[in-house]
């Protein structure tokens, strides 16, 4: 391993981020055929060696591939290291028997995990999901030529160009210009800002008056006819009902049996007998 490698073995974009780029710009590109030697070893042999020498020499190339994302506003510190992940995982899958220069195969995992990484972050509430979304979320930022909305022509163009619909088009340009909005007031806003808090602006059903009246009444007829139906019952009945339904503690059929010296089946029958008088005075 060269002195530069050693040098910045234990560095991370997160850390020192100038001192991160200008270190891996330091490692010196592999030839055709070293590149080729360390592939066939970690390929064919496992090396674990060799899968490091990979990675350290093509880091130079994710932070190129990294800047160009930096439009964003993601840290460029986390952009480089979701494209370093994604050249760990192109090494470990490189074929070298294919034929092609690493770097050509790294490319698509290099920006598959950034663009992964800046779909999840660039937006709390996602704004691409599905195959045609993606693409134009990617696209569409450097396919505009000036920053006000596209005219009809420009908007038909972009999506020929990209294979999508207009009106895929004209949906992503909506959510690429929208900005995500805070539910709730934030702590330092003042008694003039607060106001435009999108929750003060919820409508609260469940403090309706007229609501709550409602549901008062509704609540006390229903217990007034259920204590009218239950003076209908006989006495046994209704401590049958009140143990097994009304009291805190439900009371099970052996217990209740053991009490009024009876079978638990005959307990059950009684329940039975009594609810559906309950029932049937409560719907007439």
């Amino acid at each position: 391993m060269s002195t530069s490698l050693q040098s910045i073995q234990w560095m991370a974009p997160g850390g020192n981020l100038g001192a991160y780029m200008q270190g891996v710009s330091t490692i010196a590109i592999l030839s055709v055929e070293e590149e080729k030697a360390l592939a066939e070893r970690l390929y064919f042999e496992d090396d674990v060696d060799s899968a490091r020498q990979l990675v350290m020499a093509h880091l130079r190339f994710v932070v190129h591939i990294a800047r160009s994302y930096n439009g964003y506003g993601l840290p460029l510190a986390d952009i480089i290291q979701e494209g370093n992940v994604g050249l760990m995982k192109a090494v470990k899958r490189f074929n070298p028997e294919k034929g092609v220069r690493l770097i050509s195969f790294a490319v698509h995992w290099i920006k598959a995990e950034i663009h992964e990484f800046v779909l999840r972050n660039w937006r709390i509430v996602k704004v691409a999901t599905t195959k045609a979304q993606r693409k134009l979320f990617f696209n569409l930022r450097g396919a505009k030529k000036r920053l006000a909305w596209l005219t009809n022509d420009e908007a038909k163009a972009i999506a020929e160009d990209l294979g999508v619909e207009v009106k895929h088009v004209r949906e992503m340009e909506k959510r690429l210009s929208a900005r995500d909005a805070g539910f709730d007031a934030s702590a330092d806003d003042d008694d003039e800002s607060a106001y435009q808090a999108p929750a003060l602006y919820l409508e609260d059903h469940q403090a309706d008056p007229a609501l709550l009246v409602e549901d008062a009444d509704w609540e006390s007829d229903s217990q007034a006819r259920l204590a009218t139906a239950l003076g209908e019952l006989d006495e046994r009945s209704q401590d049958i009902i009140r143990q097994r339904w009304l009291g805190d503690t439900k009371a099970t059929l052996h217990e209740l049996a053991a009490t009024y010296g009876v079978s638990a089946e005959r307990i059950r029958q009684l329940e039975q007998n009594a609810m559906k008088k309950v029932r049937n005075f409560l719907e007439a």
